[in-house]
């Protein structure tokens, strides 16, 4: 039997996944694992150091080898280069190109909310992100954690224009959710398809840096593809971006772009540190464009997204977590808790168990239980593997639908 929770080690290294919405005017962050409060414009201030102009001095002395001829040879005056010379690499030519396209689509997202103490006294506050218009409707995708426990929501153009907005629906699963809002919009973003990505690629990330510094843009690499990061709800987003891309708080919801100006995923997270305390650089994340569409397209047309549901709370088991614990099996979903009336308990599973497979579709290190979940319907009739003390079983459920907290 596995220990509490608690103590359960973590199957990543990651112990500090940073979600970038950006909660200010608050003592307590709104939601994500880790969330900064806001530099006012005056601590801000504090930290930009002016860089006066050197006095000016006379030119220094070149001491130069006489040479004894009759008519000296005049020599040609160097031509110095400017610093401000166009750019001279086609990439750089296009990553301007890309931002002029797509950065006026690039939004703020202020979310104004009322929150509640352990004394049960409200207070309000605010929290920024960034978000991307998808159509002409004035559609805006951005993370679910951005407008988490929204009052109100309002929405901050390129061109420093802001207007109210309202919530389309959104989908803590996948940490995605649409916003809307009313009249002309400065831009359209176009969605690209993330499955073309390969490592190694050129992306750019356009966002509201801390809030404050709105369209940013930083350049990185793909670092990485499929990856799977936790978060503090206890979900796991799937099949993420890695990318080294600088990205900064106040920048979840904001698009990474591929060089033809597409949008190819939507930054959702970062990570400032390992379990054993090193210091990670340069290990962003972000939601595949593709994942987005389907969600999006879903979250428009019905305010929310339906997902098959087992109604348990689980610890993903890998080799190293099975033999640590002398468990029988080296995948699978080890059953820490079961939801009252939920389709697991219904269907018999107990605390303790395994589940090592849907349908004959096995869970391991390339197919999560959430993975294959996602291949079924709510309400559909599924045969559930489970491991229940070494023995093997054939347990027959029906998917229940996942509630929208």
């Amino acid at each position: 039997m596995l220990p509490a929770r608690s103590r359960l080690p973590l199957i990543s290294s990651i112990a500090a996944i940073l979600f970038l919405a950006l909660a200010t005017s608050c003592s307590v962050p709104l939601t994500g694992l880790e969330r900064e409060p806001s530099p006012t414009a005056s601590m801000v201030a504090q930290n930009v150091v002016p860089v006066e102009s050197p006095p000016a001095t006379a030119s220094p002395m070149v001491m130069a080898t006489t040479t004894f001829v009759e008519t000296p040879t005049a020599v040609p005056t160097p031509q110095v280069q400017s610093l401000l010379a166009e750019p001279e690499t086609q990439t750089e030519m296009t990553v301007i190109d890309v931002v002029k396209t797509a950065g006026p689509a690039v939004v703020t997202v202020v979310n104004t909310y009322v929150q509640e103490d352990l004394f049960g006294t409200q207070s309000s506050g605010e929290a920024l992100g960034s978000g991307v218009i998808i159509d002409n409707e004035g559609h805006i995708v951005t993370n679910n954690h951005v407008v988490e426990g929204q009052q109100s929501l309002s929405v901050i153009f390129a061109n420093g224009e802001k207007v109210p907005a309202v919530l389309v629906g959104r989908d803590p699963y996948s940490d995605i959710a649409v916003i809307k809002v009313d009249g002309p919009t400065p831009a359209v973003a176009a969605m690209g398809d993330s499955s073309t990505l390969q490592p190694g690629q050129t992306v750019i990330a356009i966002g509201s840096a801390l809030g404050d510094f709105r369209n940013t843009v930083t350049r990185g690499i793909v670092s990485g593809l499929g990856r799977q990061i936790p978060t503090e709800s206890g979900y796991t987003l799937e099949d993420v971006i890695q990318t080294d891309a600088a990205i900064n708080h106040g920048n979840s919801g904001g698009p990474l772009l591929d060089l033809s100006g597409q949008v190819i995923g939507i930054n959702t997270a970062i990570v400032r540190s390992s379990g054993q305390g090193d210091v990670a650089e340069g290990l962003g994340f972000a939601i595949p464009s593709n994942t987005v569409n389907n969600i999006a397209a879903k979250l428009i047309a019905d305010g929310h997204v339906p997902r098959p549901y087992l109604g348990i709370s689980y610890q993903e088991i890998n080799p190293s977590l099975a033999a640590y614990y002398n468990l029988p099996v080296k995948y699978g979903a080890y059953v820490l808790e079961l939801t009252p009336g939920g389709a697991a308990e219904q269907a018999g599973v107990l605390v303790d168990d395994i589940i090592t497979a849907i349908n004959g579709e096995a869970i391991n290190d390339q197919m999560s239980l959430g993975q294959i979940l996602m291949k079924h319907s709510t309400g559909e009739q599924v045969t559930l593997t489970v491991n229940r003390g070494g023995e093997e079983l054939s347990i027959p459920a029906t998917l229940g639908e996942a509630p929208v907290d």
